[in-house]
């Protein structure tokens, strides 16, 4: 699947990896295991409606930190999946009268054009679910014949053929332990597994929390060659494991996403990883925080959102909304309001406005207090803090004593579209 196109940043003169990060699994701060390469998966949309602010806020928060380990000298490999097959696709393509391949580019599209207005630098990987059925098609069959995963019996409605993850059989041949990703207790996850795509009361299953790995063929729903599994499509967690086994080193850096997604969706792909060949995913897990709207998530189901494409549409400043969403720390759940916009663009040109009294050397020193704020668990609030301190210093000059910045210096509008993604500049 094609990825966007977007600029690649100005190289920076190398930095220190003095990165922590908020492990989810561990509840504490933890460098994330970078060595000569850092490696990154961010689980990506599933295509049906429009990005709104809650998927901006995920995927500029990663951006962020691929863009640290840039600055830090690291060569980066990143990927993100695109969930072109799920129901909740089918459901909006059958309730709209589109085909859902159309529905599932068309979205596509509108993402790929708004993560490049809001200047987020593409992943090397940008994989659909449909390009990667052989790969979840040969997982499944190495967790059967593991014996980490069964086929239950159809009833009503439901063929033979839908295979489980054994959530017990799994936990007796690994290391992984249910919860050991979210820190949920089976409470917690009984409340939560049905409102996030699980099945509970699924005849069959021999623990209500069994996530599917391999849905059999019904009529009337797209299907594919599964070998010994027999026609059907993938779950939803096998996906962005077998994905991420694929195309990263094992474990990785980072695993990324939104922080609805640490149960089931990431504590599952976690474990089907594990459950292959007894290694861990990844070294660390980290999630972003909830976009709120008048007291509620933003989430296409409640239909409370703020999309991108109509801010856009209305003349909002990309660097703008960009700059209203670092204003949050990453793991923040907060809420957009009437003036985070213009808050933001007013920032935006202050900073703008101070690079009229830039001095030479101002682009090295901003360059070490912005990756300073950073190395703290990705810190971009006290970043742009940073940003302002300079603006402010620099408006305080006098204009008799300024000296203009030479193309051979490191300018502060360099620095900062580099490391914080926001264009100070055309």
């Amino acid at each position: 699947m094609q990825s966007w196109s977007t600029p690649s940043p100005a190289l920076l003169p190398a930095q220190p990896d003095r990165l922590r990060l908020m492990d989810t699994a561990s509840g504490a701060l933890q460098h994330p295991g970078t060595s000569e390469e850092a490696s990154l998966y961010v689980c990506g949309i599933t295509p049906y409606d429009a990005t709104h602010l809650g998927h901006a806020n995920t995927y500029v928060s990663f951006d962020l930190l691929h863009r640290y380990w840039r600055a830090c000298g690291y060569p980066v490999r990143y990927v993100q999946n695109v969930t072109d097959v799920d129901d909740p696709l089918l459901e909006r393509a059958e309730a709209t009268g589109m085909d859902w391949r159309e529905l599932a580019q068309d979205q596509t599209q509108l993402f790929r054009t708004d993560m490049q207005a809001l200047n987020v630098l593409a992943p090397d990987h940008y994989v659909g679910a449909t390009e990667t059925v052989d790969w979840v098609a040969e997982t499944v069959t190495r967790l059967v014949e593991n014996g980490t995963a069964y086929a239950v019996p159809g009833q009503g409605e439901d063929p033979d053929g839908d295979i489980y993850f054994d959530i017990a059989a799994a936990e007796s041949a690994t290391d992984w332990t249910l919860g050991s990703i979210s820190g949920m207790s089976p409470e917690q996850m009984a409340e939560v597994f049905p409102e996030r795509g699980g099945d509970p009361q699924r005849p069959g299953k021999r623990s209500p929390l069994d996530p599917l790995l391999w849905r059999a063929a019904r009529p009337g729903e797209p299907s594919w060659a599964g070998g010994s599994l027999g026609e059907g499509r993938p779950g939803w967690h096998i996906e962005c494991s077998a994905i991420a086994r694929r195309l990263l080193p094992v474990p990785f850096s980072v695993q990324g996403g939104g922080s609805d997604l640490t149960f089931p969706h990431h504590e599952f792909s976690a474990a089907h990883a594990t459950a292959v060949d007894g290694r861990p995913l990844a070294h660390t897990f980290v999630h972003a925080g909830m976009v709120a709207l008048d007291g509620e998530k933003m989430s296409k189901s409640k239909g409370n959102l703020v999309l991108v494409s109509n801010l856009l549409r209305e003349g909002a400043d990309p660097a703008a909304i960009r700059t209203a969403l670092l204003s949050q720390h990453y793991r923040a759940d907060w809420e957009w309001t009437d003036q985070s916009l213009p808050d933001a663009s007013a920032r935006l040109e202050r900073w703008r406005a101070a690079l009229t009294e830039e001095q030479p050397g101002d682009g090295e020193q901003l360059l070490q207090s912005l990756h300073h704020a950073l190395s703290h668990d990705l810190d971009a609030p006290a970043a742009l803090v940073e940003l302002d301190r300079w603006a402010d210093g620099a408006q305080a000059r006098d204009r008799q004593d300024s000296s203009p910045v030479s193309d051979a210096q490191l300018s502060v509008s360099t620095v900062v579209d580099s490391l914080l993604g926001i264009r100070l500049t055309d």
